[in-house]
């Protein structure tokens, strides 16, 4: 939206708020997110988990300038914190079940603890004009499938780790603190959306405020 793309949100996938986490290697002295205070923590740029982890440091009083942001890709924050050059990692899953899992990390916060983050499925304006019914029947499909893997979490982490090459044991976990529910934006995901744009502006991540509202599909 902030680059004026052509987009519309279509639907929703409300986060569980437990797969996004602030981590620390084990043996940390870091305890608490106020701990992370003056230490290099590797985030991606503009992502939800740079988002998390501004607003897990508002939370306990912090401010971006009280760390040292490393900005990088998850594979290479993956390797960057098993070799030892970062001291927290801002992460979703299944790096986090990984990191968990492989190396043993520490979570200081989850997203639970700090604030929803929130999935969607963009359509393109010009398809959700020209097409609403189909775009309907689509989001009508994505409800179903949503619906079966609520219902079957053990087969979803066996495709997902099958498609990933990812352990069955991370992928397990992934799903089993996730939620596959899919539907139209609610009045509260969008204001939760909004929220994150507004901090997203203040940061200067974006050029200038945007307004959620304004390309939210409503079915018609």
């Amino acid at each position: 939206q902030a680059a004026q793309a052509e987009l519309v949100y279509a639907a929703a996938q409300p986060a569980a708020g437990k797969g996004q986490a602030l981590l620390v290697p084990k043996g940390s002295a870091a305890k608490t997110v106020a701990d992370v205070k003056g230490l290099r923590v590797g985030v991606g740029k503009g992502s939800s988990a740079h988002n998390f982890l501004v607003a897990a440091l508002q939370k306990a009083g912090l401010g971006w300038q009280d760390i040292t942001p490393v900005y990088l890709a998850p594979a290479d924050a993956r390797a960057a914190f098993a070799g030892g050059s970062l001291d927290a990692w801002a992460i979703w899953d299944p790096y986090f079940a990984i990191a968990e899992l492989e190396e043993e990390a520490q979570v200081l916060a989850t997203s639970a603890d700090v604030e929803p983050q929130n999935s969607y499925f963009l359509a393109s304006r010009a398809f959700a004009t020209e097409h609403p019914a189909a775009l309907r029947s689509l989001v009508a499909a994505l409800g179903e499938v949503g619906a079966w893997a609520e219902a079957n979490h053990g087969e979803v982490a066996k495709l997902f780790a099958d498609e990933t090459g990812i352990s069955l044991a991370a992928e397990q976990r992934s799903v089993d603190r996730a939620s596959f529910q899919i539907g139209p934006l609610t009045g509260e995901i969008v204001a939760q959306q909004q929220k994150i744009a507004d901090r997203f502006a203040a940061l200067g991540l974006i050029p200038a405020p945007i307004a959620i509202r304004d390309i939210v599909w409503t079915g018609a």
